[in-house]
């Protein structure tokens, strides 16, 4: 496969020659009209592709065998840190996290919580206003009451909201008011959503399917990616097991791993992996070591009260513990690697 990178002035009529080219030599082109400048996805190209690279508007040609080009660091060996909303900059080095209720519930447990764990250095706020549940009959969420009191969790903090989105009609009218679009675990294969993803222009988060493989969730970051939409990050919240100890096995193998094979962010969420409140903290600064670029918990200002997910949630003063902890090891890494690039590692 070859991705075709253009100029980011590139105009419609250098696209289209190169789209031309491609196809008039046996390939086939597929045009993703990413913010930086468009690139053309050329499936199936196995003439000479040296004439591509003399066209107007062309950058450079990359050649990628995997199957999600456009996520990969054989196209992009990097790519600039993220965006999630006015100033809030995630792949900078520094942990960004985000905490709130697994689900809106009432005003008060929204504020409240929203206004713990801004003061403990949250700079997201999520909460569920739409709750797939395995149970039918299990709390589904407030719904569009729900968005209504993130919004005003929002005015009331300034934190960005995040919540989750599961149908392609909800997409757009759910985007203009949330900062960060959420696809969850029963959902990273809906495809229909993740093309609706792929049209807006909102940060997705993308968490991993609880069975599926590393390849299935990239290219189901692909989906998004190839719509237009090149701010997707990744999400670990722990895979399906035959250990009941825990809700899900955490893999922390898949942060290096995919941060190998590709530049989207990856951030972990420790309480849907365990679904053990005294597990987060460890399995938090663990996911840290290991490279995560931050992490997304479950925060509720009266755990033994919630309508979901009470046994993973930290209550307030638990998530101001974590936070300074998280601090503090971000300090301890920061340094590490500062020491690295100055030369004055030992090696052992």
């Amino acid at each position: 496969m070859t991705v075709v990178e253009m100029t980011c002035n590139a105009n419609s009529l250098e696209v289209a020659r190169v789209c031309e080219n491609i196809e008039s030599r046996g390939g086939q082109a597929r045009v993703v009209p990413w913010p930086e400048g468009p690139c053309v996805v050329a499936v199936d190209l196995h003439a000479d592709k040296a004439p591509l690279a003399a066209l107007p508007g062309v950058v450079a040609l990359h050649e990628t065998k995997c199957s999600f080009p456009l996520a990969s660091r054989d196209v992009f060996a990097s790519r600039p840190a993220m965006e999630l909303a006015d100033g809030l900059i995630l792949g900078q080095g520094v942990p960004l996290v985000m905490a709130g209720p697994c689900s809106v519930e009432s005003r008060r447990q929204l504020l409240e919580t929203a206004r713990g764990v801004k003061a403990s250095g949250a700079s997201v706020l999520r909460g569920g206003a739409f709750k797939p549940r395995s149970n039918p009959y299990a709390f589904q969420g407030l719904g569009s009451e729900g968005i209504a009191l993130l919004l005003e969790a929002r005015k009331a903090t300034g934190l960005p909201i995040i919540t989750e989105v599961m149908a392609p009609e909800d997409v757009e009218w759910l985007a203009p008011h949330v900062d960060i679009l959420q696809v969850g675990t029963r959902n990273m294969q809906n495809f229909s959503l993740l093309k609706a993803l792929g049209r807006v222009d909102r940060p997705v988060l993308l968490k991993r399917g609880m069975a599926s493989t590393v390849d299935e969730w990239l290219q189901a970051a692909e989906y998004i990616l190839a719509g237009g939409n090149s701010r997707v990050v990744l999400c670990e919240r722990g895979i399906r097991s035959f250990d009941k100890s825990t809700r899900n096995t955490l893999d922390l193998s898949v942060i290096p791993l995919v941060k190998s094979l590709s530049h989207l962010p990856v951030v972990v969420d420790p309480s849907h992996a365990t679904g053990r409140r005294e597990l987060i903290l460890p399995m938090s600064l663990a996911a840290l070591a290991a490279g995560a670029d931050g992490l997304i918990i479950e925060v509720h200002c009266a755990p033994e009260e919630a309508l979901c997910d009470g046994p993973q949630s930290l209550d307030i003063p638990a998530f101001a513990a974590l936070m300074g902890r998280v601090r503090h090891l971000a300090g301890a890494l920061a340094a590490g690697e500062e020491e690295a690039r100055c030369g004055l590692g030992i090696a052992i």
